[in-house]
């Protein structure tokens, strides 16, 4: 490769395989890309394998338009080389990444908009390196906000006022929604590459901090929650629960407790869940508890007490008990469990149960999720639920719907990445699904804040949000734009502030 075209294949990889791969091609969620692997395979397989995608998950790049053939071969080819190691990220360059555009003393003291901005919705324009804010009782664009590269999550503050968008180069934007218009009040970066940001919910400390996980480099980083000023920074390098020498930890997902001052970190590689206690100086990890190798994504069950995290490598889900800091089990679910934040809901058998559906496997997995109620249920699969295709990354529920509603959007069928599928909570089947659009993937869901709507996106250069009526399924309407570009999460700020899934 030329040096041009190995600075070139730096980008595109870590725009299109970071996230699964590793920024050291160690593997995680997706297999490992090191040469002493890929060699063997060869240019011609590799080329094929990526533009064409794997049953387990990963997307036909060129086949859904999201990688030219050309890209597809520079990658064959990059994976082929040794990965070059990325370069740290200290204190301070985050600290002169740092921008306060409006001081805390200049801004509104009350909600300044007319409009219900607790049931807006943040829209992520990931191609773009935009996030919409739209109005959730009038369908209506408020704002594009510019956010920089490839924003992944949107969390709210513990009052909704401020969105925090958290984008994969590692930038925090924090967006203001009590303005007329929502501003940019301020922007750091913690990360070379990140997922995950939450703020601080424990009584006394609304809004009083945030944290950014990092995928590279092997950190967290803790900041003032209205200003985004760094505040700490710790490392969490180390060996994996089995003992493996790690060189690559990644900070897969993060929650934070409303009964103690803690936020619980799932470290993707070495298997641990970091609780960092926030009433401490220096903002400590104070317990780091075993679980399962590759946690990737998850939330808290209905009680707020269990963390729940699917280990999509490792074909499982891990549950931890952050009131008591000990590991409870982990439970075999199927072929690369991906649910979001997965669904809490009241089973008519079964009491409380959560559920995964799968990147690798046609299957939506029910689990009890009731160690008081349904002590003899917990923590095992009471049901397996045939789906179309594999494929899913999302499932979502509300506490008024009849409903959980399942995406497939890396299926390897076509139009299986345009299906939706709804799970009837009463009669435990799948009820009905059906195509949203008739071109792109249909991607994650949300809801409004009194449940009665459903937004799903199309994600594709020409993107449409539709909107369902939770009750009927009834499509109310699609909201379209030359705006829309490559539409993925979205997230409802009284949704998101409460942690309702």
């Amino acid at each position: 490769m030329t040096p041009e075209e190995l600075v070139r294949a730096q980008r595109v990889y870590f725009d299109r395989c970071a996230g699964c791969h590793g920024a050291l091609r160690a593997g995680a969620t997706g297999p490992n890309l090191q040469p002493s692997r890929t060699l063997p395979i060869g240019t011609a397989r590799l080329r094929t394998t990526i533009s064409n995608g794997t049953p387990g998950g990963m997307p036909g790049w060129v086949r859904t338009g999201l990688m030219t053939a050309e890209e597809a071969d520079l990658m064959a080819r990059y994976i082929q080389h040794p990965p070059p190691t990325p370069p740290p990220r200290p204190m301070e360059m985050i600290r002169a990444s740092w921008q306060l555009n409006v001081p805390v003393a200049e801004r509104p003291t009350r909600p300044m908009t007319t409009r219900n901005w607790e049931n807006f919705f943040g829209v992520i324009l990931r191609d773009a390196g935009q996030v919409a804010i739209l109005d959730g009782d009038t369908f209506e664009l408020v704002s594009i906000v510019p956010t920089g590269f490839a924003v992944h999550i949107l969390r709210s503050s513990t009052s909704g006022r401020y969105f925090y968008a958290i984008g994969r180069d590692g930038r925090v934007t924090l967006i203001d929604l009590w303005t007329p218009t929502p501003t940019i009040d301020a922007v750091v970066q913690g990360c070379s590459d990140a997922r995950s940001v939450e703020a601080s919910r424990f009584a006394g400390y609304e809004d009083r901090l945030l944290i950014e996980g990092c995928y590279w480099p092997p950190q967290y980083v803790v900041f003032d929650g209205a200003t985004l000023e760094p505040r700490g920074m710790q490392s969490i390098l180390s060996d994996a629960v089995t003992g493996e020498h790690l060189d690559e930890v990644r900070v897969a997902s993060i929650v934070a407790s409303r009964f103690e001052p803690v936020w619980a970190v799932s470290l993707k590689e070495s298997g641990f869940v970091a609780l960092v206690d926030y009433s401490q100086p220096e903002f400590p990890v104070v317990s780091r508890i075993p679980a399962v190798r590759f946690l990737h994504d998850g939330g808290w069950d209905h009680t707020g007490r269990y963390f729940m995290i699917s280990a999509n490598a490792s074909n499982r889900v891990a549950v931890v008990d952050v009131r008591d800091r000990r590991f409870v089990t982990s439970f075999t679910t199927g072929l690369g469990p991906h649910p979001g934040r997965a669904a809490n809901w009241q089973d008519p058998t079964y009491g409380w149960v959560n559920a995964v559906a799968h990147m690798g496997q046609a299957r939506l997995a029910v689990y009890g999720a009731d160690p008081e109620g349904s002590p003899e249920n917990a923590w095992r699969v009471v049901r397996n639920v045939a789906l179309p295709s594999a494929g899913s990354l999302f499932i979502k529920t509300h506490p008024n719907s009849p409903w959980v509603w399942i995406d497939s959007p890396v299926s390897t069928e076509p139009n299986a990445a345009r299906r939706i599928c709804v799970y009837s909570k009463a009669r435990g089947v799948i009820d009905r699904c059906w195509f949203a659009s008739d071109h792109g993937q249909t991607v994650h869901f949300e809801y409004n804040r009194a449940g009665t709507q459903v937004w799903v996106s199309v994600w594709d250069r020409t993107g449409e949000l539709v909107v369902y009526d939770d009750r009927t399924l009834a499509e109310v309407t699609r909201i379209r734009g030359d705006w829309l570009v490559t539409p993925t999460g979205k997230f409802n700020v009284y949704n998101t502030a409460h942690d309702v899934y």
